[in-house]
């Protein structure tokens, strides 16, 4: 793929946490960790040095004051709502848990999500829905020769907006399961909430199912998008301030993340540490890569050795029309097997990495990328070859930059301390994050 490098500027455990909902994260998990080295940037005054605190999953926050309005309350009981699913029992909450960055699988150890009926696995990792709604909608970014799917909301961008994708879990049979529209706008009627939403939406909204149903779509992503003040509260957003220093390990992390010559993370993961304002740093460019990553063998659709997922080519969505200014020798299938570029804020609290979560640790992602070419039998078997995607798409596999350009006898990308480093400061990415009182 040619692809320019874009400017570093540029069921049942859960139910009970239901009626926490994401207001949750104002409180914060910690636990000390090193001191800090790091100079902050110089758009922020420096400041002494600081213990670094850092969010720790399974800790219940006390719930902050909750000063949302009727229209995000809404969304908030709907979010949490676990009589929304068929059978009941499963709320959106259930795969966008607070302490697992927001991307939870209800239970799941396979890597991809439950739904709500015991064998309702489905084919994807569930993806964080916190900061989704900085997300443009799905294009095609056309740089001369340069294309790229970029955008949108699910791993392959087939929802535009956070109202659609809010909507579509209900009615996916290996989510939350219900058959029709109607159905869940039934549910939401008998609701304790229903007066608020009677009182949003008018007196006579349930009597129109369709329309109803949208405006469950608007409550949700209302929701979703308002601000809530954990936003931008990771120890990197302290850091960028002014407020607090990296330890040594974060800071050395932190330097390989952006080296060029070594991590290159920032080039698809744009930061700019330099600016004070967290908006600079959301650590996604948004666009679609394909990455070769290893077939997860715990999907049940998996033991079919035909079925691929193909991220923008399918089978989760159509095909999507090129814009007429592509150039005449791109075609669609160019972007077979590309999925969308997360945001990696709140990555270290995850349970599973990648579209098809066959990573549950993250210290094994970064090891993928830093050991894809130098090692590839670790990750692909005895063939030593990708083993997700069929053998027509395999030249779309991202090969044009460090590390994925790096020739196999060069050896790994990086050291084993190199990648402990680099975890420690994709640590300093999760939302919570206190300085010490001084």
């Amino acid at each position: 793929m040619n692809r320019k490098a874009p400017s570093l500027t540029a069921n049942a455990g859960l139910h009970k946490l239901a009626n926490l909902g994401i207001s949750l994260l104002a409180g914060a998990w910690f636990t000390t960790a090193q001191g800090a080295t790091a100079v902050p940037p110089k758009s922020a005054p420096a400041k002494a040095p600081a213990t670094a605190q850092t969010p720790s999953p399974g800790q219940t926050p006390a719930p902050a004051p909750n000063t949302a309005s009727r229209l995000e309350k809404i969304g908030e009981a709907l979010f949490n709502d676990p009589a929304l699913s068929e059978p009941r029992g499963t709320a959106c909450l259930n795969c966008h848990l607070p302490g697992t960055g927001f991307a939870n699988n209800n239970g799941s150890r396979a890597g991809v999500a439950l739904g709500s009926t015991a064998n309702s696995l489905g084919t994807r990792n569930a993806m964080a829905n916190f900061y989704s709604h900085l997300a443009p909608p799905f294009s095609f970014r056309v740089v001369g020769e340069d294309v790229d799917p970029q955008g949108g909301l699910f791993w392959d961008g087939r929802a535009d907006t956070l109202n659609a994708q809010a909507l579509a879990p209900l009615l996916n049979a290996k989510e939350m399961n219900n058959r029709t529209a109607a159905s869940v706008v039934a549910k939401v009627a008998k609701a304790s909430y229903a007066r608020d939403f009677l009182a949003e939406f008018g007196p006579n909204i349930f009597k129109s199912p369709d329309l109803a149903f949208q405006k469950i779509g608007v409550a949700i992503a209302a929701f979703e998008s308002r601000s809530t003040p954990t936003r931008f509260s990771s120890k990197y957003d302290h850091f960028i301030r002014g407020t607090v220093q990296l330890a040594p390990d974060e800071a050395r992390g932190m330097a390989i993340f952006r080296d060029p010559e070594r991590g290159n993370c920032a080039v698809c993961h744009t930061m700019n540490p330099t600016s004070a304002d967290p908006k600079d740093s959301l650590f996604t460019d948004f666009a679609f890569y394909a990455e070769g990553i290893p077939r997860n063998p715990k999907i049940p659709a998996n033991a079919n050795p035909s079925r691929f997922d193909l991220g923008v080519c399918g089978p989760d969505r159509s095909r999507p029309a090129l814009p007429p200014n592509v150039p005449g020798n791109v075609s669609i299938e160019r972007f077979c097997g590309t999925f969308k570029m997360p945001s990696l804020r709140n990555v270290a609290q995850r349970q599973a990495f990648m579209h098809n979560g066959v990573f549950t640790k993250l210290r094994d992602v970064v090891s993928f990328y830093a050991t894809r070419n130098s090692d590839p039998k670790r990750w692909y078997g005895p063939a030593g070859v990708p083993n997700d995607l069929p053998t027509a798409y395999l030249p779309n596999i991202l090969r044009d930059r460090v590390p994925f350009n790096r020739p196999a006898q060069a050896g790994p990308a990086l050291t084993g301390p190199e990648i402990d480093d680099l975890v420690a400061f994709l640590g300093t990415l999760s939302d919570g994050f206190q300085p010490p009182q001084r």
